[in-house]
């Protein structure tokens, strides 16, 4: 157990979420209510924990330990239950079931600026706020000046907060939280302060942390700084820990969820909203060089990806386009089945009817990986018929790729085979 900074056991926080009772004016109201109360209770005694609609469990029997030394990243959708695990953690709230302990002196930073009052100045504040995260004043006063500095609001150090902009106050904030030296540091999203200039400086920070070797518990929504900053990261779905593995792959699985894996993606009539607008998708498909569905495809074979759909009445000058990105958002692609001015001629008026725009991609373009398909159905810069960006998913497998003999991972998302000449000039 000494080598754990965080151990957690089959933790649970439960909220209620229903109306909260008007206290009652009289006795006899006050009678009324607890009878109220204890029929509620009886009500619901036979019911399993899950059941009673009045309560949402924000953590759901979440289990996991964490080293010292380490970096966890935790990623998930809003309401997922990120805040809800580094409060309990933090001790600003307690679980419903479940323990979590913690071996060494813990430094939050869950809500940036907690503990500023708006009357004081920022030198004022900078004392207040550091005693609030447990800073004795020698250690304030060793490190005030590198606080200012880092802040870059020295000029109005001593103007009452409440005449900051809410970049300068926030810059403030974070420089002094940054500047804790606890064995343990939770972090709850504040790189998403300030401006961009400002936002990289702080993650500059966060990973002179990482680096010095203490624990670090970091919760974003910014993948690129949980790859940078991360060994290893707990996807929570639901109030659950739905994955936890390396940070590439967690960041791939959080980013797929909810996204179609069997290399098809259909919609049922239920699903089309506007049930008479003239375009209406059914399917879209990634097929292999055989022409069968498949989820996982080999760079140097080639494959094809068809989007099928109808037409209630005629469209002209309708484009019907693919977006391929990578699971990190990166665009690998945009291509429309019109991009060539004979098919555009060709197809200048598409008439009601049923059909499929198919696209071939060549052998030796796609790096090993996952990517995800979007599509775009538009008259151009007149109207959008449809689109989704994110439609399905699907594997590149790179055997037999052009380097595949260098047991090494090649970068970027495209591993195209390109023409080289070697000449001996002496």
């Amino acid at each position: 157990m000494t080598d754990l900074a965080i151990r957690v056991e089959n933790l649970s926080k439960r909220y209620r979420i229903d109306l909260v009772q008007e206290r009652p004016d009289t006795f006899r109201d006050m009678i009324v209510s607890k009878f109220q109360q204890i029929r509620n209770r009886l009500s619901h005694q036979e019911k399993s924990r899950y059941d009673n609609p009045s309560f949402i469990w924000a953590l759901n029997d979440v289990s996991f330990t964490v080293e010292r030394g380490q970096v966890l990243g935790i990623v998930g959708r809003n309401g997922a239950g990120k805040s809800t695990l580094l409060k309990i953690l933090s001790r600003v709230t307690n679980p419903t079931e479940g323990l979590g302990e913690i071996h060494g002196r813990v430094g939050s930073l869950l809500e940036v600026g907690t503990g500023f009052h708006p009357e004081l100045s920022g030198r004022e504040n900078i004392y207040l706020n550091g005693a609030i995260l447990g800073m004795r004043r020698e250690e304030i006063d060793r490190k005030f000046d590198e606080i200012v500095d880092f802040s870059e609001v020295g000029k109005f150090i001593d103007t009452p907060v409440k005449r900051f902009s809410s970049g300068m106050y926030l810059r403030l904030a974070f420089a002094v939280a940054a500047h804790l030296e606890p064995e343990i540091l939770v972090v709850d999203e504040v790189l998403a302060v300030g401006d961009a200039e400002f936002q990289r400086k702080c993650l500059g920070k966060m990973n002179d942390v990482a680096q010095e070797g203490r624990t670090v518990l970091f919760v974003s929504h910014n993948m690129s700084a949980i790859l940078r900053l991360t060994q290893e990261t707990i996807v929570l779905d639901q109030g659950k820990i739905a994955l936890r593995a390396p940070t590439p792959e967690a960041v791939d699985y959080y980013l797929n969820l909810g996204l179609s894996k069997e290399g098809e993606r259909t919609w049922a009539p239920e699903e089309i909203v506007d049930k008479n607008r003239s375009f209406q998708p059914i399917a879209l498909r990634v097929l292999n060089n055989q022409g069968k569905v498949v989820d996982t495809v080999n760079a140097s074979e080639g494959f094809s990806i068809e989007f099928e759909y109808g037409l209630s009445e005629a469209i002209s000058g309708l484009r019907v386009g693919l977006y391929m990105m990578t699971t990190r958002g990166e665009f690998v692609f945009t291509t429309f089945d019109t991009d060539d001015p004979q098919m555009y001629e060709a197809y200048s008026v598409r008439p009601a009817g049923r059909y499929i725009s198919r696209c071939k991609i060549p052998p030796d373009l796609l790096n090993e990986g996952r990517f995800v398909l979007g599509v775009n159905a538009s008259t151009y810069r007149i109207k959008r018929y449809f689109q989704d960006d994110k439609v399905l998913t699907f594997n590149v497998d790179a055997t037999g790729a052009p380097g595949t003999h260098w047991p090494e991972q090649r970068l970027g998302a495209i591993r195209p085979s390109l023409d080289w000449a070697i000449k001996k000039t002496k």
